[in-house]
């Protein structure tokens, strides 16, 4: 009797066992068919990324990032005023007036202008609290002009450096690399969003072109990945690639405005973007350069097609209009979640390819019109 009890008892907490372990399988190939298309983003929340017009025709770089309930800035170019409209635009999304994360790439006046600020436009420095400043290590720039009046540099400096005795930390690339006095290679900004700052030789090397000291970043959301490289030029790009173990991205942020010095053939062939987004006014020749090599240039256009025709710009110049520029796609979001990576601009959607300024002052690639 005793021996009928205990086989009945074993058979009962094998049947037990097994609707256990049924369960979980179920439930892990439940979620496994229910995984979002693309990439795993269930450690993290949602990643917004903002790359904005700036109020007038100057090119310059200014991008806002929503990473979950952390605000990231990386640079406040074109000039002074672009704080003006860049400001009220982040302040829809950054409530509480607060930049986590503030990222200075290199000190071109397209990037550092809105952190210089002026007496009319407060530098981004006095308009939000910044916690966490990550600047370049390098630069040629002088303090002074010939005439013995502050640079934008060196008003960029100044205000840093209010922003640190008011409270920020300050680190540069290269400490965050060799994780260094408190600082770290990757941040993790919101429950599992990661912040990856790259090597960069020219953190610690010079360079003849100050391009070459930005910045460069990875953000990480799962196996999602967006990169930004500042205006690193041809040689910081391929140097970049021997140092770092870069993945094929969702996003590129184009190189140094799309020019024909960037977004080169050695890094677009390890990151194979999806999707790209040129922070410039198209058309505007504000460095008196030939027509195909005015912003975004031909030769960018000719090495990105075969990767991908989601290439889109923030702005174009119209002389019509009293700013001198008008929205090509405006502001332009790229938003990473559950359900895929999806684009949403301002003005428009329309790429760059479809676009009347497009049809009126650049050949079509190869790639592209086989793709039509």
């Amino acid at each position: 009797m005793a021996k009928g009890k205990f086989s009945a008892g074993k058979a009962f907490l094998a049947c037990f066992l097994a609707l256990v372990i049924g369960f979980a399988a179920g439930f892990f190939f439940y979620a496994y068919i229910k995984r979002p298309t693309g990439g795993d983003v269930y450690v993290s929340g949602d990643l917004s990324i903002h790359f904005l017009e700036l109020g007038n025709k100057a090119t310059g770089d200014s991008i806002y990032i929503k990473a979950g309930n952390t605000d990231i800035l990386i640079d406040a170019g074109s000039v002074a005023s672009s704080t003006d409209t860049t400001s009220e635009y982040i302040k829809q999304y950054c409530t509480d007036n607060i930049l986590e994360y503030v990222i200075v790439t290199h000190a071109d006046s397209d990037h550092i202008a809105g952190f210089a600020g002026s007496g009319s436009s407060p530098s981004m420095f006095d308009r939000f609290t910044c916690d966490t400043i990550i600047t370049f290590d390098l630069t040629n720039q002088e303090m002074e002009t010939s005439s013995g009046n502050p640079t934008t540099y060196a008003r960029y400096v100044s205000q840093l450096q209010e922003a640190v005795e008011a409270g920020a930390t300050h680190y540069t690339a290269l400490q965050c690399w060799n994780e260094k006095d408190g600082a770290q290679r990757i941040w993790d900004v919101s429950n599992g969003i990661e912040m990856e700052i790259l090597y960069n030789y020219y953190y610690e090397n010079n360079s003849s072109d100050e391009n070459n000291y930005s910045v460069c970043l990875l953000f990480n959301q799962g196996d999602k990945h967006f990169l930004f490289t500042g205006d690193l030029e041809e040689d910081g790009e391929s140097r970049l690639v021997d140092n770092n173990k870069l993945p094929k991205v969702e996003l590129f942020k184009a190189g140094h405005h799309g020019s024909k010095t960037s977004s080169t053939e050695k890094l677009l062939n390890v990151i194979d973007p999806n999707i790209i987004c040129v922070c410039c006014c198209a058309g505007y020749n504000q460095y008196n350069a030939a027509p195909e090599n005015v912003f975004p240039t031909q030769a960018m256009i000719d090495r990105v097609a075969p990767y991908t025709d989601k290439v889109y710009v923030t702005s174009q110049a119209d002389e019509s209009a009293e700013s001198g520029y008008r929205s090509m796609n405006g502001n332009i979001v790229v938003t990473s979640n559950r359900s895929g990576v999806t684009v949403e601009c301002s003005d428009n959607n329309t790429l760059l390819k479809d676009t009347e300024w497009f049809r009126a002052n650049r050949t079509m690639p190869e790639a592209w019109r086989k793709a039509a």
